[in-house]
């Protein structure tokens, strides 16, 4: 993949990727941290993956074969644990009982891009 065609695939994983933790927040009633740079970070984590390896897979954990883990599904976004405890390793998705939860369940594609310093990972 030419640089070229890394920066058109992340610009477009990184929009997919702000709309789906948007509408996940909305069907699950979660919000986003309030500090507002952190699901930024993660999103674009979750864009990079979805590039380099074809899934969303968490970008807040340590894998010995990211492609492995890809496959297997377990950690993509949304993981196991998240769609069955709500809970989110990443601080992407928070309960209104979290300390860090913020009132914002919606991330604008140009926060998370000025954020998380960018489109090149």
């Amino acid at each position: 993949m030419t640089d070229e065609e890394r920066e058109i695939a992340m610009e477009k994983a990184l929009k997919a990727m702000t709309a789906f933790s948007n509408k996940y927040t909305e069907n699950t009633g979660t919000f986003y941290c309030s500090d507002k740079s952190i699901p930024a970070v993660v999103i674009k984590g979750l864009a990079e993956h979805k590039v380099t390896l074809g899934a969303p897979l968490c970008p807040c954990r340590f894998y010995e074969d990211k492609e492995k883990e890809a496959k297997e599904g377990y950690w993509n976004c949304p993981c196991v644990p998240m769609r069955e405890r709500h809970e989110c390793h990443c601080m992407l998705f928070l309960t209104e009982d979290n300390d860090f939860v913020g009132e914002e369940t919606n991330i604008s594609y140009d926060e998370v891009k000025n954020l998380s310093g960018g489109m090149s990972g």
